[in-house]
């Protein structure tokens, strides 16, 4: 498997995403910084399309079928949306996009896919901020890689 192949399918992973594989690509198997970025983001971004998916038809499967989960989820959703439906509606674009852009542990597509899916975002909507996300962290994960930012 080439290092590009490598590349790619390390980013789709939780927890390292594009933020521990770029800085492996570039170092280890030294391939170009700018197409390291462009593979790391497609690896990291290949999830989403499906963890969207998977994380509303999983809720509404146990939901279907254990009548407990069904109130749990619904007490979940209900007090979840209904506490921060304010602040959501005013800043829940910019903090998912945030979310996944500042390249903190736990913080990252694969968390953004959740945390889309229990606000309610459209697929289409969570899709584009959580991409726009993966873009932004790529970017400051390859400066940061580059000597060219510096967190401390």
């Amino acid at each position: 498997m080439g290092p590009e192949l490598k590349t790619i399918i390390l980013a789709m992973t939780p927890i390292n995403e594009l933020r521990g594989t770029i800085p492996l690509a570039i170092g280890l198997w030294h391939l170009d910084p700018l197409k390291t970025f462009f593979l790391a983001c497609l690896g990291n971004i290949i999830p989403v399309f499906f963890l969207l998916w998977f994380w509303k038809n999983l809720a509404g499967l146990l939901m279907k079928k254990s009548r407990l989960i069904n109130k749990l989820f619904t007490w979940l959703f209900e007090k979840t949306r209904r506490r921060f439906y304010k602040k959501h509606s005013l800043y829940g674009d910019l903090a998912l996009f945030l979310f996944v852009a500042i390249p903190l542990p736990f913080t990252g597509a694969w968390t953004g896919t959740v945390a889309s899916f229990i606000f309610g975002m459209s697929y289409g909507k969570g899709l584009g901020l959580i991409s726009m996300g993966v873009i932004f962290a790529g970017i400051l994960v390859l400066l940061g890689t580059m000597g060219v930012i510096s967190i401390f």
